[in-house]
Formats: C-alpha cells, structure tokens, sequence
C-alpha cells in the first residue's frame, strides 16, 4: 500500500498550525531568494529563536548582496553573534555575496545545479533556497526529513541523498515544498531522533516506529 501523504500533511498542518522553522517564516515575510539563502546560511546548527534575531538584526544593516559586502567584518560578526560558528559565517555570507554579484549579476540563481556550484551551499541549503525563495518544487531533506521520513515507514534509506531522490519518486509534487518545514517542526517538537514523544503525536497510527525501541 501507498504511504499516505494526503492525511500526514493534513494532520501536521493542523496540529502545528502556524508553528514554522525560522527560514519558512523569514521566507513568508520578504520573499527574496537572497534572504532565504543568507537565512539558511546562518540557521546551520543553531537555534531557530537565534537565528531569527540574528536575521532581524542583519536585515536592518543589509538586505542585498551589495550592502552585505560593505559591513566590515568585525562588525558583521558582532551583528549574527551568538549564531554557530559566526566567525566562519560573517566570511562564508560575504564570499556568498561576492559570488553572486560577480558571477550571477547579483541575483540569485534558480537552478538547483548552479546553487550547488557557490561555496557553502549544499543541497539541503539549495533546495530550501529553490522552494522557499523562488516557490518552485523541490526537496530539502536534512536530518529530521531524513529520520522521520524512514521512521514512518514511507522510505528505507540509508542516506539524505537516498531519502530525497525516493521522495522525489513517490511523493506527490504538491507536497514537496511543505514537506522541510513540516517534517522539522515535527521533529523539533514531537518525533525527536530520541525517545519520541509519540504519546501525543498526530500520527502515531500512521507510523511504523520503524527502528525505533525507546519513546515516551
């Protein structure tokens, strides 16, 4: 039998609500694929609440490629700090910057090869950029989307690559740009990599626990 999306997606769009990753949200108030990518860059291993202010504070300095460049370094970093690794960030977002000034007259591009081609963006990074900032389908599939995915039973896979290139395959297209932030709120609030609260998941009856042993 089919896995069926059609009552996951209703069922997590209905218990979350409007309970979205910090991209997703970022995404919703200025649609601009620039923001998005700078979003994302800036989200990796840190915390939604953190990345949010972070971007708030940036967004008041710059907001294009341009005015990202023309903050000195220092005073970049100071900007994103306390985000993961701002150090590393403040210079990645303004190689990133330079990049698409140089090589792309300063827009971002919408193919999903030729993001893969900047520094620093994989494709979970290249995918968020292609549905959130550009609205066209695609997968971004990172460790929550990985996890849950193969927990549920909807796929075996061993790998990300492997995850998102069978979602591709079984997944109906409508369902592929809601799916990231969908999948990471569920897995941030509710189906955790440990013991999972699935005493109060939406849907329990719809998952196969698969290689799952401990839960609460």
């Amino acid at each position: 039998m089919p896995f069926p999306f059609k009552e996951l997606f209703e069922r997590l769009r209905k218990f979350y609500k409007d309970d979205t990753p910090a991209v997703t949200r970022i995404a919703a108030r200025r649609k601009d694929p620039f923001l998005v990518l700078i979003g994302c860059l800036l989200s990796l291993r840190t915390k939604d609440e953190t990345t949010d202010v972070a971007m708030e504070r940036l967004m008041e300095k710059a907001r294009t490629p341009e005015e990202v460049l023309s903050i000195p370094r220092q005073e970049l970093e100071d900007t994103i700090y306390p985000v993961g690794f701002y150090r590393v960030k403040a210079r990645l977002i303004q190689e990133v910057s330079r990049t698409i000034i140089e090589k792309y007259g300063n827009a971002v591009p919408d193919s999903l090869d030729e993001l893969l081609t900047i520094k620093g963006v994989g494709r979970k990074t290249a995918n968020i950029v292609i549905t959130e900032g550009f609205g066209i389908p695609g997968i971004a599939v990172d460790t929550h989307v990985h996890r849950i995915c193969n927990r549920l039973g909807a796929v075996r896979t061993r790998k990300a690559e492997e995850t998102e290139r069978e979602l591709r395959r079984i997944l109906p297209e409508e369902y592929w740009i809601p799916l990231n932030p969908l999948l990471v709120t569920h897995g941030r609030r509710t189906c955790k990599p440990v013991s999972p609260f699935c005493s109060r998941c939406p849907v329990f009856d719809l998952c196969a626990r698969a290689g799952l042993s401990r839960s609460r």
